[in-house]
């Protein structure tokens, strides 16, 4: 699989098409329709191209054409990290909905928000979102804030849902943005009690012991995990379901790992 681009410049039909409409369209028509960065009406940049947003969409469509999908499983939602994980092989006890598409952005998870939830009612949702959003230019405070509307969204949509946001991972060829991406993780793990979503820290998991991430736990792309990433990843999300069936037969809130600790895993 090809490098994944952290920046997408517009091509020169794109740039062509721009300057003819510009000729056609009183000045400043086209400026007053720019929106603000971050915001969920803000253009959609594929920042991993490898994935075309159009037949992945229409493949969910027809998924839920074919099948209504069992009540109370599981729905992961986000980016190409969602779209690549064995949902299904990962948790086989489980009834797992895949709503993931490569490239996505948090603006583009709200946007196509009605087309990605499955017919039935899902009992735990799991959300990976916003690395895209960072390696296209946006910023932490927007990212965050995008972030928390789409849980807002999630939760009020899905009231007796359990939810857990997948804090955003290191990777080889994203470390210069760790340090955003941390910003983000802190913001969003802040408001997790008051949105009433679990942060489930599964970053810590990716880090070698000099504290860079384990490139023997990412594909060659340095950007994607690998299945021993995943196994990590799965371990850590098989915890945070055991904790919720544990709470529901005792009638405790279940727990959450405090943000920044690190699991002890190995494979």
């Amino acid at each position: 699989m090809p490098t994944a681009n952290i920046s997408c410049a517009p091509s020169i039909g794109i740039r062509i098409a721009l300057a003819a409409l510009a000729l056609l369209l009183p000045a400043g028509t086209l400026a007053a329709q720019t929106v603000a960065p971050g915001s969920s009406e803000a253009p959609r940049v594929n920042a991993d191209p490898v994935f075309p947003f159009s037949n992945e969409i229409a493949a969910f469509a027809k998924a839920d054409g074919a099948n209504t999908g069992p009540p109370g499983g599981i729905l992961f939602l986000g980016s190409s990290s969602i779209r690549l994980w064995n949902t299904g092989g990962s948790f086989p006890d489980e009834a797992t909905v895949n709503r993931g598409f490569g490239g996505a952005t948090t603006p583009d998870v709200l946007h196509y928000y009605p087309r990605l939830l499955p017919r039935a009612a899902p009992r735990s949702i799991l959300v990976y979102v916003g690395e895209n959003d960072l390696a296209g230019g946006a910023t932490p405070a927007a990212v965050a804030h995008d972030l928390l509307a789409l849980l807002k969204k999630l939760r009020a949509d899905y009231p007796r849902s359990r939810i857990a946001f997948l804090s955003l991972k290191p990777s080889p060829i994203r470390w210069t943005l760790w340090p955003k991406m941390a910003a983000v993780n802190m913001t969003v793990a802040a408001r997790s009690r008051v949105g009433r979503f679990d942060y489930l820290d599964v970053g810590s998991a990716l880090l070698a012991r000099d504290g860079l991430p384990d490139a023997s736990l990412f594909r060659p792309d340095g950007l994607h995990m690998n299945a021993r990433g995943y196994s990590r990843w799965t371990r850590l999300v098989d915890g945070w379901l055991d904790r919720g069936e544990t709470a529901s037969v005792t009638g405790q809130p279940a727990k959450t790992a405090p943000m920044g600790r690190s699991a002890s895993l190995s494979d």
